[in-house]
């Protein structure tokens, strides 16, 4: 271990220096130069005893650091003094010399002690560090001090093992908790009560309660339902009274609970994967059907008639219209020559939900953008009717048929009462909702609201064949009226919701009404409203054309969508646009061809044939679940199914129906959702109404199908 020893100052270096040259210069003063040695050589061995030969090598080596710490300059200096004075003490010494020998020995001790000393002052130097040697003592004795100051504290925090302690205490359990922890400690509360010495006694004044027996009987086997001992006869008319309202109240009531299990059993079936499995053995042997349902269209009021039209509702996917046409024939006088309207539940298919009735024959229909609470209709007659499938069963007229009650429901409004100014004049051959754009994340709430709390405030678009475009405000008044309104005389009594004209629109110029060769008359006959924008609709013509136009602003680009050769004598038959928001859309037309267009484009994307000749397409509708499958009806009862991502040039499937022909179809699926139940409703001629499921090949969404639809349009620039 090497001790750390102070240095010595410049001016102490210079005391030394000066103290040897002052005895070299005074031999009398060797004594104290011997002293000086003598205590030197106690300290030396002194710490010779201490440090033993650690001491040695750290007093050399203290010397060393000494030399090191001098520049060499400063050494030669050093050097050169101590030569002189060497010299000089040589000089000394021959001249105070005496011939005698006695006096000699001395003059040669003196100088044997200064070269002995001359030798040892350059062996061990002339540095006397008195303040280490102090400084080493007052480190021994803080190091003592603390050494003992430690033992003393340590006496004081030794560790004691002979304490303990419980980390867990769990006592058994009593009875009693065992009890109340089995019981539950939902809707639970301990009381303490006092017993024995510390139970207080308090008295209390209260009058007695009077108590009455009563008895009930349901469902009452009289007129009287309940009583008591003393009931008189008054008593037992009030019971009656109390009877028949609480009997309508709980017709009410058992009314919703009804619809509200209804909808629960259906929501439950509709996610039973054994009801797929069910499909399969009614499956007929079609290529694009994985299951089939049969609608119960043998109902007596139902059979012998065509259907004519089929619409799904496109919020609630399973709500389904079927449009039955007058016959002739029947043995019910009341029904011969009205037009029945039936709302199906496809997961129900024992029997209709509603059935609606009216006079005339029915050109067109649909449903509130909503919930399916409101059914729209245009007539053959020029009139827009609508019904209220909230209103109560009991307001309406009933039918018997197979040991079940069915109720007749006529138009809650009708604008045959409007004045002639705001009416239509000719055949009704469209109605369309106007739907507000709003985000599909608020969509649903944003319209149950819409239609239920603020009273159903939308417009509705009706076209005649003369090109006259109406728009309604459907509203609903706070309360219904079951004396009728003599302001309002299209309100059926008891109604609640009703048509308010708004605004008109010619679509078509007068000089173009008899059209380009003068001879046929220019007819619309489709009306669709832009689905990203209810400011454009679109109007299809019997010149093969779509006419463009919006309801209020600028003119749109481009104002018509024409077929590849030009205008020719062509009813357009269906119209669709793309369900996924893309901007295309399909017409068919009554020659036989198919037409796919951009919005942003006047001349067709694409134009294929049906390959059944000039037959006439009676319905095109889109996938609602894939972009670039669409299906085709045509009047010789062959379905096409088209898919542009496998060819795009034909159809990927061919139907004939020829032992039972196909009437009508419709389409449903949710676009949003990757949903397997989706497919089509197919109305045979002898009245049969079939859903048919497709096979997931041509339900599933794939990457590609909006692309194809995009390098279509690229193609065709």
């Amino acid at each position: 271990m090497k001790k750390n020893i102070k240095k010595p100052t410049l001016n102490e270096k210079r005391c030394v220096q000066t103290f040897d040259r002052y005895c070299m210069l005074n031999p009398k003063a060797v004594w104290f130069q011997d002293y000086e040695e003598d205590f030197e050589e106690m300290e030396e061995e002194e710490e010779d005893e201490e440090k033993g030969e650690e001491g040695e090598v750290r007093d050399v080596e203290g010397e060393e650091d000494r030399r090191r710490e001098l520049s060499p300059r400063r050494r030669k200096e050093i050097e050169a003094i101590q030569r002189a004075m060497q010299r000089e003490n040589e000089l000394v010494s021959s001249a105070h010399s005496r011939p005698s020998t006695s006096k000699a020995e001395p003059t040669q001790k003196v100088v044997a002690d200064s070269e002995s000393h001359t030798k040892k002052g350059r062996t061990h130097g002339r540095v006397i560090d008195f303040t280490a040697a102090r400084q080493r003592e007052v480190s021994q004795q803080t190091a003592d001090k603390q050494k003992k100051r430690s033992a003393e504290l340590l006496r004081l925090i030794d560790l004691d093992y002979s304490v303990t302690m419980c980390l867990l205490d769990l006592p058994p359990v009593s009875e009693y908790d065992m009890y109340i922890k089995s019981f539950g400690m939902a809707n639970t509360k301990q009381a303490y009560v006092q017993c024995n010495e510390d139970n207080t006694d308090r008295d209390t004044q209260t009058e007695e309660t009077d108590t009455v027996d009563k008895w009930t009987q349901h469902p009452p086997e009289s007129n009287t339902a309940c009583g008591g001992p003393k009931a008189s006869q008054d008593t037992s008319d009030e019971s009656v009274v109390r009877m028949n309202i609480d009997s309508k109240r709980l017709t009410t009531f058992l009314r919703s609970a009804a619809q509200v299990m209804a909808v629960l059993l259906e929501e439950n079936r509709a996610e039973n994967r054994n009801s797929v499995k069910q499909l399969h053995s009614q499956t007929d042997s079609l290529s694009f059907s994985e299951g089939c349902l049969h609608l119960n269209t043998k109902l007596p009021f139902l059979q012998g008639r065509q259907v004519t039209l089929l619409h799904f509702s496109q919020v609630q996917t399973h709500t389904l219209l079927s449009v039955h046409a007058p016959r002739s024939g029947s043995s019910e006088e009341q029904l011969e020559s009205k037009t029945l309207i039936c709302v199906w539940n496809v997961w129900e298919p024992s029997a209709p939900q509603r059935i609606l009735i009216y006079e005339a024959e029915v050109r067109c229909c649909c449903f509130s953008p909503g919930k399916a609470t409101l059914v729209f209709a245009g007539t053959a007659v020029g009139s827009v009717v609508l019904w209220d499938l909230r209103e109560h069963s009991g307001a309406h007229s009933s039918l018997s048929a197979d040991g079940e009650e069915f109720t007749l429901r006529y138009p809650t409004f009708s604008t045959d009462a409007v004045l002639a100014g705001a009416g239509h004049f000719s055949s009704v051959v469209s109605v369309e909702p106007v739907v507000v754009n709003v985000e599909s994340g608020i969509r649903g709430s944003f319209l149950e609201d819409q239609e239920e709390s603020l009273g159903l405030l939308f417009q509705l678009g009706s076209l005649d064949e003369n090109g006259l475009l109406n728009l309604w405000v459907v509203t609903e008044l706070p309360k219904a009226d079951d004396s009728g309104s003599q302001t309002d005389l299209g309100l059926r009594p008891g109604g609640k919701v009703k048509l308010l004209h708004s605004s008109s629109i010619q679509t078509s110029d007068r000089s173009t009404r008899h059209g380009v060769t003068g001879v046929t008359p220019l007819l619309s006959l489709l009306l669709k409203f832009l689905p990203s924008d209810s400011n454009h609709y679109f109007i299809g013509t019997n010149m093969g054309v779509v006419r463009r136009g919006t309801r209020h602003g600028l003119r749109a680009v481009p104002k018509l969508y024409r077929p590849e050769d030009g205008e020719r004598p062509a009813d357009i038959t269906a119209l669709d646009f793309c369900p996924s928001g893309e901007p295309f859309f399909l017409v068919g037309c009554s020659d036989g061809t198919v037409r796919l267009h951009s919005v942003l484009r006047e001349e067709p994307v694409s134009e294929w044939s049906t390959g059944s000749g000039d037959v006439p397409v009676l319905s095109v509708l889109w996938s609602r679940t894939r972009p670039s499958v669409f299906c085709v009806l045509d009047a010789a009862s062959v379905l096409h199914i088209w898919d542009l991502a496998e060819k795009d040039m034909c159809p990927v499937i061919t139907e004939s129906f020829q032992t039972d022909r196909v009437n009508a179809m419709a389409v449903f699926g949710e676009a949003t959702r990757q949903n397997r139940y989706s497919g089509m409703a197919l109305a045979k001629q002898s009245g049969r109404l079939e859903i048919h499921f497709l096979k997931p090949p041509l339900t599933v969404p794939q990457p590609s199908d909006s692309e194809k639809l995009h390098l279509l349009a690229q193609d065709n620039i």
